[in-house]
């Protein structure tokens, strides 16, 4: 993840203090920040989350997320940070942080994680497109590290080879394990003498994947590596985890095992809307945000309950819009609406009543939602 968090949400900051700050590509750094014995505790992570930065930028401090690269048995917090352009926060953070400075980093956050099974035959495919790498990089360091039956693939998408960030790690993943870890790399922008590996990773590269790459395993001469594919992942800008989700659940995988998580504010639903929904019109919507009870009229459902609230000018928090990233979590207090696909709220949060109001449809004529969760 990579993005400016929303200011909807009381996060806890530490300051850490920067002990390396590499140039990976032209556009990418790796950071690392060293936790102090006394923060341990608030900096256990899962293979997967984030951590939010705060800094100064044009005279105002900004929140922005960036995924972590480093495994949770590694000790440490690294990211990977990728400059958009020389105007962006993420150009003046790294200009101005040095080895033995000190950023305020909030506490790991995010739900892009796995359940370990480290005694359970698994195979995981992963698809990453540029800084995308990020969150799959920790993921795979973790499971090659904690599940020895566990096999990993990783398709990974970029530019031109000069524009792989974190080569160097997966080179050695790929040393370190050869026998559970395989890599291909995939250019949009380069041309090197095999179309399978030219182009962007969309819905055909996928069939092409799994016939070129996924079609015989030698642990099962009866099925296919796709056949036996446990989980996969999936991070990079929207149109193409759109694009590499629908293939995966049209080529078998069910929805629940395809996980992924968003670098870029996207505000289309990754899989299609197959449910039709009444008409509603001059909904009343009664809501908590920041403290202040506010009261507003949606002239209908036809647009989610999020979308409609910003549209009217409130400062209501998200991120991401399709219901990956759990910013605009809230507290459904009266009223029905119909909570479409999400990546983020468990069964036990949705019958206690949290629903995103991005993936919301109102069903009922006046609904009361909480955004503050208190």
């Amino acid at each position: 993840m990579e993005n400016l968090s929303s200011k909807g949400r009381q996060i806890e900051f530490h300051r850490l203090k920067l002990t390396k700050k590499q140039q990976l590509t032209k556009s990418v750094f790796s950071v690392e920040f060293e936790v102090p014995p006394s923060l341990k505790d608030k900096y256990k992570f899962e293979a997967g989350q984030y951590v939010t930065l705060k800094f100064l930028w044009r005279e105002d401090f900004v929140q922005k997320d960036f995924s972590m690269t480093s495994a949770p048995f590694e000790g440490k917090i690294s990211l990977g940070i990728k400059i958009n352009s020389a105007e962006s926060p993420a150009n003046s953070l790294i200009e101005h942080i040095e080895v033995g400075s000190e950023v305020e980093v909030s506490v790991p956050r995010g739900r892009f994680t796995l359940v370990s099974k480290p005694h359970e035959f698994r195979t995981i495919v992963g698809f990453a497109g540029g800084i995308g790498i990020t969150p799959i990089l920790s993921h795979f360091k973790n499971i090659l590290f904690n599940e020895p039956r566990t096999r990993l693939f990783l398709f990974y998408g970029n530019k031109s080879a000069e524009d792989v960030a974190f080569r160097s790690e997966l080179n050695e993943l790929k040393i370190k394990y050869p026998e559970r870890f395989e890599v291909y790399h995939f250019y949009s922008r380069e041309k090197v003498g095999n179309g399978i590996y030219e182009g962007r990773l969309d819905e055909k590269k996928v069939a092409l994947i799994i016939n070129q790459f996924l079609l015989l395993d030698d642990t099962d001469e009866e099925s296919t590596i796709w056949d036996a594919v446990d989980e996969v992942l999936i991070c990079g800008k929207g149109e193409m985890i759109k694009a590499l989700a629908n293939a995966c659940y049209k080529h078998g995988i069910p929805k629940k095992n395809i996980h992924f998580e968003l670098f870029q504010e996207f505000n289309e639903d990754i899989f299609p809307v197959e449910k039709e929904f009444p008409l509603l019109e001059n909904i009343e919507v009664d809501f908590k945000l920041l403290g202040n009870q506010h009261h507003t009229t949606l002239a209908n459902n036809k647009i989610r309950l999020l979308q409609q609230l910003l549209i009217q000018g409130f400062p209501v928090p998200y991120s991401c819009k399709s219901g990956i990233c759990g910013s605009c979590e809230c507290i459904l207090e009266e009223g029905e609406v119909e909570l479409l696909e999400n990546e983020y709220l468990t069964k036990k949060e949705e019958a206690a009543g949290k629903i995103l109001a991005c993936m919301s449809v109102v069903l009922s004529k006046k609904i009361k939602v909480n955004f503050d969760l208190v």
